[in-house]
Order: structure tokens, then C-alpha cells, then sequence
């Protein structure tokens, strides 16, 4: 026996919109390329793995400390740490908007 949400899947699939195909394809693909990565990296020496996990660890926690954008179980750690690392220069002071003489 089907379900009337069963009935309705159709009718809601096809009125989604184009755009969120397109991003759940990109998504998708992403995502095959990043195991197909990950399968060629495993087959290499496994120093090498760890140094580019490692790399990439890195590049990702920096970033996070740096922009102050890391998940938020991560922020006590952050805080702790992120006097250590450097800041982001702060962003320049509105201009004056020049008035035109009439």
C-alpha cells in the first residue's frame, strides 16, 4: 500500500527548482572526485598520505583561527589558542563622501 506522501513525491520533485539540481549535481560531483582523490592518495606511500592530510588539516584549522569562522564545538579550543596566531588587520574607516559645490 502506498503512502499519500508517496503519491505527493513526484509532483514536490518536480517543482523544485532548477538551481537546487544544479548545486545537488555539483555536490555530487564534488564529492566523486574528492573519493576518487582520496583512493589515488591511499594507493601512494602512506607517509605521503599523512603529509598531505596533514597539509590539508593544517590550511583548514588555520584558516578557521585566522577568520574566526571554525564549528562551534571548536571554539573554546580557538579562543585559547588564537592569541598566539595573528589577527586580521582591521577594515579601513569610511571615506568621507565629498560633497559637490552648487
Amino acid at each position: 500500500m502506498l503512502s499519500l506522501a508517496a503519491l505527493a513525491a513526484p509532483e514536490v520533485i518536480r517543482q523544485m527548482p532548477p538551481l537546487t539540481w544544479a548545486k545537488a549535481g555539483i555536490a555530487l560531483g564534488v564529492l566523486l572526485v574528492a573519493a576518487l582523490v582520496l583512493r589515488k592518495i591511499a594507493r601512494m606511500n602512506k607517509l605521503l598520505l599523512g603529509i598531505v592530510l596533514l597539509v590539508a588539516c593544517s590550511l583548514v584549522f588555520f584558516s578557521w583561527v585566522y577568520n574566526r569562522h571554525e564549528p562551534e564545538f571548536l571554539t573554546p579550543v580557538v579562543e585559547k589558542i588564537a592569541p598566539y596566531f595573528p589577527k586580521p588587520a582591521p577594515p579601513p574607516p569610511p571615506q568621507p563622501v565629498p560633497r559637490s559645490r552648487s
